[in-house]
């Protein structure tokens, strides 16, 4: 896919079952170079918490991989992270999506266009999504993060407070508790925004992440069962991820303005 025949994926968008809560799609901006489980995972554990702790009805997920713009170690074509993404959600999921707008621009997006765009398409251009009776209702997004995003919010300079404002102001975010992160600490120079963050406590530990598969690629290692198996035979029939892990050639540098800090 290019910029040129992109369409807004929406086929998995679900009907609002109570008409008494109001129905969210969350976003997860991130490399996925590659995607793993917990990646994945996060998204269902947004839904338990959801469900037993908001008036809030999860309608829909997407993952919107960021654009070659984005100057990573590791970070492979748009192309090649989008494919994999999709084959990850064709396989495990019946409510997550991806959508490759962002992955195709020719400049990075900060996360603010990027929810944005989700806004848009979701609300002004669908409706919202229909209720059991056949009206519409509107979409909240919602960004779905690691809380070592979150963190990198609370640090001065990172973030522009008019980005911030934005996202956590007028979207809100969920963010998954990761090992040795200060929640506390983080939220205190969060707080005018803190009714809009829902920190989910991780109750199995999982430290898989994308850098350590691409190392294990490197080795040789087996990363069967750490990803979707078909990501993994997607990943060796195409012979990825064997070199040094250097950005691809067709990066260009990420843009200077702070908007983003795109999970591995």
């Amino acid at each position: 896919m290019t910029q040129e025949n992109y369409e807004f994926t929406h086929d998995r968008l679900s009907s609002l079952c109570n008409p008494d809560k109001t129905p969210v799609v969350l976003v997860a901006c991130g490399s996925f170079s590659p995607i793993t489980y917990a990646h994945l995972r996060m998204f269902e554990m947004a839904l338990d918490y959801a469900r037993q702790n908001t008036e809030f009805e999860i309608v829909g997920g997407y993952l919107s991989p960021v654009s070659d713009a984005y100057k990573k170690q590791g970070l492979l074509s748009a192309e090649r992270r989008t494919e994999m993404c999709r084959l990850a959600c064709q396989d495990t999921s019946s409510w997550l999506m991806v959508d490759p707008w962002e992955a195709y621009q020719k400049d990075y997006q900060r996360t603010a266009v990027v929810l944005d765009h989700f806004n848009y398409h979701i609300n002004d251009v669908l409706g919202g999504v229909p209720t059991k009776d056949g009206s519409m209702r509107k979409v909240r997004i919602m960004l779905l993060a690691g809380f070592d995003l979150i963190q990198t919010m609370s640090e001065p300079g990172v973030w522009s407070r008019s980005d911030l404002g934005h996202i956590l102001g007028r979207y809100g975010a969920f963010a998954v508790e990761r090992t040795g992160s200060d929640v506390d600490v983080a939220l205190e120079s969060l707080s005018q925004w803190r009714d809009n963050i829902y920190v989910i406590q991780q109750m199995i530990q999982n430290d898989v992440s994308s850098t350590k598969i691409r190392l294990f690629l490197k080795r040789g290692m087996s990363v069967h069962y750490l990803l979707p198996e078909s990501v993994v035979r997607y990943i060796l029939e195409n012979g990825l991820y064997k070199d040094d892990g250097t950005p691809n050639t067709s990066e260009s540098a990420r843009a200077s303005s702070s908007g983003s800090k795109s999970a591995a």
